[in-house]
């Protein structure tokens, strides 16, 4: 079942080459998350704000931005059952939890220090957030209040290197900062240090990338 699915993304890919972009923040581009269904994407941005795309027909459409944090927003992602719901982190040392449905802003948890990582565990519960002094905090998704905190002697805001098997490989111009695989099809978001590469930096700035697009689309 594994190898007929590697063989069908590879076939997808083969087909669908090409990255379209899509204008998004006014600075960056941090993190991107797609909905556990698969129907919308969201970004955060240096800009402090986050973003909601709908994807319609093999593009994003643009739903709606999310302000309220006073600085940049570093990561962000979604309910992992709720399709409604997801969570942003920022370095102005609060999380906010967001409602695309009346877009606002559900909730404000207030932490001890500039938050660059966050997760919402699987059964929904508790949403994890990692800072630059490399202090987790567990925080209940219900009361939004936190249950505990732990303090790690690694930097939480790191990657652990892997061996790996390359699958498949996108040329980028620049440092990507973010990658997200689609739950349920063959597609890649994606964002790039647009201001280090060949293009426009005023042009690319703050855009979002997605890579499986049919060609023609």
């Amino acid at each position: 079942m594994a190898s007929s699915y590697h063989e069908e993304m590879q076939e997808v890919f083969r087909n669908n080459n090409k990255s379209r972009e899509f204008p998004a923040h006014n600075a960056k581009v941090h993190s991107v998350a797609w909905s556990c269904d698969g129907k919308r994407l969201a970004s955060g941005s240096f800009d402090k704000t986050a973003s909601v795309f709908v994807l319609e027909k093999d593009r994003l459409v643009k739903e709606n931005n999310y302000r309220g944090h006073g600085d940049s927003v570093d990561q962000l992602c979604w309910h992992p059952t709720n399709p409604d719901l997801f969570v942003t982190a920022s370095g102005d040392k609060t999380i906010r939890i967001w409602d695309v449905r009346t877009t606002k802003c559900m909730a404000t948890v207030s932490t001890k220090g500039e938050n660059i990582n966050i997760c919402w565990s699987p059964d929904g519960q508790t949403i994890a957030v990692g800072n630059k002094d490399d202090v987790v905090t567990f925080i209940d998704a219900k009361t939004h209040r936190p249950r505990a905190e732990e303090q790690f002697k690694f930097e939480t805001g790191e990657q652990t290197h892997f061996e790996m098997i390359k699958l498949w490989e996108i040329q980028c111009e620049s440092p990507t900062f973010t990658v997200a695989w689609h739950p349920k099809r063959p597609l890649l978001a994606y964002a790039c240090d647009d201001k280090e590469g060949k293009y426009d930096s005023n042009r690319e700035a703050g855009t979002v990338k997605l890579f499986g697009l049919p060609n023609d689309s």
